[in-house]
């Protein structure tokens, strides 16, 4: 049987590497690392070569030429850019469509938030989709809900502060909403497992698929933190009024020129409250009311990293923390 070619755009990336370390594990797989020509030499991509992977140097916002001949033959193109290349997708769709790929996954791998006038990411994310439907190109959109890795309690004790990075966590363990809102989450070993499932099934094909098979209450999860830790949690309740005024703070900074990296991430994270905790957006049946396909029901015989099993690991100092690398 002839191997899936796919092209990954970001594979030296948080969520880019997890997919490479999936698509690798099978023999049905021929991949491709697309590559800024200033970062093609760089370590990560000689160790990618190093373990079968093609890499391609060209800019997607150079000569489209290029990119088509780099995309010639190829199936499938994942991408998994940051924010800031978000736009760059356009281009890089294009290109795509021009060369004949199958199936193109855009750069989601996140919760699952409304289309527009929730999330400033959502709303990019979803004029990337919306320009690859323009273009007639075959698509499938991949979300996650929740890194295990982005849900981490600070613990008196310590245990847990080694991978708590500043960026993403606060000093107090704050909880959007009342608790009781349901919660799709996933660790992010299991993101590229999926990946790997999803682009081979063509009930997917021009589909939303949320990829997740636990979905607590934040309580819930707490609770489950206190058990295996056997330390009592402290936290604070964040309300919808305490919540919509973290957004308008960070957005009245970022409107007065304060556009630093800390005030960007503390408006995305209070947005991804907002929507989680306070709407209740990220759960499977939000998911399945937009329209989305369930790896519970697609791949019944998944089996997932548990919560439990991250959180003890962390506990034992042997987790790895988000974007660490």
């Amino acid at each position: 049987m002839a191997k899936t070619s796919v092209a990954i755009v970001g594979a030296t990336g948080e969520t880019g590497h997890f997919i490479v370390d999936a698509l690798l594990e099978s023999d049905a797989f021929e991949i491709t690392a697309i590559a800024r020509p200033s970062s093609e030499t760089n370590q990560k991509y000689t160790n990618l070569r190093s373990r079968g992977v093609k890499v391609i140097a060209v800019e997607l916002a150079g000569p489209e030429d290029a990119l088509v001949g780099a995309l010639a033959n190829i199936d499938v193109v994942i991408s998994t850019v940051s924010v800031a290349s978000f736009k760059d997708q356009i281009p890089l769709a294009k290109a795509a469509k021009k060369a004949g790929v199958k199936r193109f996954v855009p750069s989601e791998f996140a919760m699952v938030i409304p289309p527009k006038g929730v999330h400033d990411l959502q709303d990019m994310k979803t004029d990337v989709l919306n320009e690859i439907k323009r273009l007639h190109l075959p698509w499938t959109v991949i979300n996650v809900g929740w890194w295990y890795a982005g849900f981490l309690p600070r613990l008196a004790s310590g245990r847990t502060d080694y991978i708590r990075p500043a960026a993403l966590f606060p000093e107090q363990n704050f909880v959007p909403g009342d608790g009781e809102a349901v919660c799709s989450m996933i660790d992010s070993r299991d993101v590229g497992r999926y990946v790997a499932r999803i682009i081979q099934d063509p009930r997917t094909l021009n589909k939303q698929v949320l990829a997740s098979n636990f979905a607590p209450k934040l309580n819930e999860l707490y609770g489950l933190m206190e058990e295996i830790s056997g330390e009592k949690i402290g936290k604070t309740y964040l309300s919808a009024n305490d919540v919509e005024s973290q957004i308008q703070q960070s957005r009245e900074k970022i409107a007065a020129g304060q556009t630093d990296y800390m005030t960007q991430v503390g408006l995305m994270m209070s947005q991804y409250q907002y929507s989680a905790g306070i709407r209740h957006d990220n759960t499977p049946e939000y998911a399945e009311y937009l329209g989305y396909l369930l790896t519970t029901d697609l791949y019944p015989d998944s089996k997932q990293i548990t919560y439990r099993e991250f959180f003890q690991e962390a506990l034992d100092g042997k987790a790895r923390a988000a974007y660490s690398e």
